[in-house]
């Protein structure tokens, strides 16, 4: 993402603050995330290198959380009191900028990460930022394929038999805009949303999937991508 799609969207001169908990060598995934923000002209400061997290979540402009293994970063979040000062500064207006497990994370719970449980969370509940879950990195089914494990869409399908929130199959390349009460697909691929007891259907690219907030009466406040 270019510097200029940044701040057109986040609308600041941004100070953004980073949780490196997902991978076990947090230095060096600090020290990647800076490298590439900071080619963008942008502050990002990771909070394993602060003595006070909390007051750095709080002072922050922007929240950014990246990929890796969603157990170990929900377990990070948990065990240094972190979820609920994001979930303040989220509705307070601060934007949110999840890839990976940090979108999953930005969700009810974690049920729809397909990481191996390599660490146990206090629980699986997470940010709790959106109504809705999602399963980044979505694959379609590959009919010729010798593969005899479970599909993604599969995985899905099971997640529903269990649990009311509706998914979102969101595929390389591709991103959900939350502001102001609506959300927006963008990127070049459309995504595949899941309810519970209906047939799963296409999201074209830029479409309006703001009907995914009405899958609870807590909307949103703050900017999430």
């Amino acid at each position: 993402m270019r510097r200029r799609k940044f701040e057109i969207w986040l609308a600041v001169a941004v100070g953004l603050c980073s949780f490196p908990f997902a991978l076990s060598d947090r230095r060096d995934y600090a020290a990647k995330a800076e490298e590439r923000f900071h080619a963008m002209g942008l502050s990002l400061t990771s909070v394993h290198d602060v003595s006070h997290m909390v007051r750095t979540v709080e002072e922050a402009d922007a929240i950014f959380i990246g990929g890796g293994n969603t157990f170990r970063l929900l377990k990070g979040l948990q065990e240094h009191h972190l979820v609920d000062p994001i979930r303040r500064r989220v509705a307070a207006g601060v934007p949110y900028i999840g890839s990976s497990a940090g979108s999953i994370v930005a969700c009810p719970s974690l049920k729809t990460t397909k990481d191996m449980p390599v660490v146990q969370p206090l629980s699986f509940e997470a940010l709790d930022l959106v109504p809705f879950q999602i399963s980044p990195h979505y694959l379609d089914p590959e009919p010729t394929s010798t593969h005899m494990g479970e599909t993604q869409e599969e995985r899905i399908l099971q997640f529903l038999e269990e649990n009311e929130e509706p998914v979102v199959g969101l595929r390389e390349g591709s991103m959900l805009r939350v502001q102001d009460g609506a959300i927006t697909l963008r990127g070049p691929n459309a995504a595949r949303i899941f309810f519970r007891g209906k047939t799963p259907f296409e999201a074209a690219p830029g479409s309006d999937v703001s009907f995914l907030l009405a899958a609870s009466d807590a909307a949103p406040v703050g900017r999430i991508a």
